[in-house]
């Protein structure tokens, strides 16, 4: 059983980083977004076409405003995600 218990570790320490990168991604592009880059910039298509997939969602349901609240709201989503995950599948190591 430690096989189960060791791949599980690990698959909550892989999703672990994979969900603080992709957080550290969005706040890149939140923070690039505010001096207008130039849209041709492969880091800058890079960011837009990793981050979009997931923005877009949440800009349908918020109001149109000055301020673009849809990469706080993803970060709250995946810091969730990522505390309720990785502690569920380490909490499932444990058991086995």
């Amino acid at each position: 059983m430690f096989i189960i218990r060791n791949f599980l570790v690990a698959l909550a320490q892989i999703l672990n980083i994979a969900i603080s990168i992709y957080i550290w991604i969005v706040i890149i592009r939140a923070v690039i977004s505010w001096v207008h880059p130039d849209p041709y910039n492969p880091i800058v298509q890079f960011l837009v076409r990793s981050t979009e997939p997931l923005l877009q969602p949440i800009r349908r349901f918020l109001p149109t405003t000055g301020i673009d609240f849809s990469p706080f709201i993803l970060i709250l989503a995946l810091y969730f995600v990522q505390r309720f995950l990785v502690s569920t599948l380490y909490d499932l190591a444990r058991v086995f």
